[in-house]
């Protein structure tokens, strides 16, 4: 079990990174025979992506949903990114090719991605009382204290909103 932190934390990284949202949505629960192999694709990818940090991966979350699966991946770039979905000597491609064969437009399973480049400092977060999580993982794991204590603070404003 992961170590829980008491208090407050928030997370910093060094530079700008990309936020992806990737998953897969059940159409057809009874179809396990077709969104099983896409819902298992996954598994290779992450092991290829953790076992080679340069190639840009920093940390990935998983969540169920009623139909579906996502993930929150934190990369260090947008290049890594691409580079790793379009490398021929990686998982993914043959992950999507089989994909592409196997389902195609036949509506079984859905799949999304989106993709966020988020600039240095411009973003924020907290946890209380938990394991170091999201960002707090891809990045630093910090006290919310000080300057860190706000969200203003953590976005890198003074404590006093601007007027108009």
């Amino acid at each position: 079990m992961s170590a829980i932190f008491p208090g407050r934390y928030t997370a910093q990284i060094d530079g700008p990174f990309v936020l992806f949202l990737i998953g897969m949505r059940v159409n057809r629960l009874h179809r396990v025979d077709r969104w099983l192999p896409v819902f298992r694709a996954m598994r290779p990818m992450l092991t290829e992506l953790y076992a080679n940090p340069q190639l840009g991966l920093l940390h990935a979350h998983t969540a169920l949903t009623w139909r579906g699966v996502f993930l929150v991946q934190y990369w260090r770039s947008f290049d890594q990114l691409v580079n790793f979905a379009h490398a021929r000597d990686a998982a993914h491609l043959p992950a999507w090719a089989a994909f592409n064969r196997s389902i195609g437009a036949d509506g079984t399973v859905g799949v999304w991605h989106e993709t966020y480049q988020v600039a240095a400092g411009a973003y924020e977060g907290i946890t209380v009382n938990m394991p170091r999580w999201g960002l707090q993982v891809a990045g630093q794991h910090l006290p919310a204290t000080g300057r860190l204590q706000g969200a203003r603070g953590r976005m890198g404003q003074s404590a006093e909103p601007s007027q108009p």
